[in-house]
């Protein structure tokens, strides 16, 4: 029994020490941005797919569509889950610089950053909550105006 216990617990501080190791804080100054609005377009493009794919499964009564149905669920929730990492260790809490309101700008624009972050992050647990593609939608349509926001391309956040 104890040997089961701490195997479970080493598998636990593994899934864990995993998720933790997004990027460092140190700061390294090793950033990828692209990379990151990349991996956050993929992680729509998983979760959409896994949507579409929950609802055929759901519609079918076999025993091998049962454990791919829970199989595609998880993958839902995990793509979403990794989604929301990026958005809040990368972007929220290393790249999104603070900004003090007297540089009007500035500060408009890291406020409009800070706005749309929470937002992609909420629609990503309505992702979790739901079987909707409206969600995985409204992520990518967020998420093209997060990354003209960010990159500077052009774009107004009066």
């Amino acid at each position: 029994m104890k040997k089961i216990l701490t195997l479970w617990g080493a598998f636990i501080f593994l899934i864990y020490a995993e998720k933790s190791s997004a990027h460092c804080e140190i700061p390294c100054g090793i950033y990828d941005d692209h990379l990151r609005i990349h991996l956050l377009k993929e992680h729509i493009g998983t979760m959409e797919k896994s949507i579409k794919k929950i609802k055929e499964l759901s519609k079918k009564d076999d025993p091998y569509s049962e454990n791919q149905l829970v199989r595609w669920i998880m993958n839902k929730e995990k793509h979403a889950t990794e989604f929301q990492q990026i958005v809040w260790q990368y972007f929220l809490t290393q790249r999104t610089k603070p900004a003090i309101p007297e540089e009007k700008e500035k500060y408009n624009r890291y406020i409009r950053q800070i706005e749309l972050l929470h937002k992609l992050s909420f629609y990503a647990m309505k992702v979790k909550q739901n079987t909707d593609t409206k969600y995985t939608q409204k992520l990518r349509d967020l998420l093209s105006e997060f990354e003209k926001l960010y990159f500077n391309k052009k774009e107004s956040y009066h």
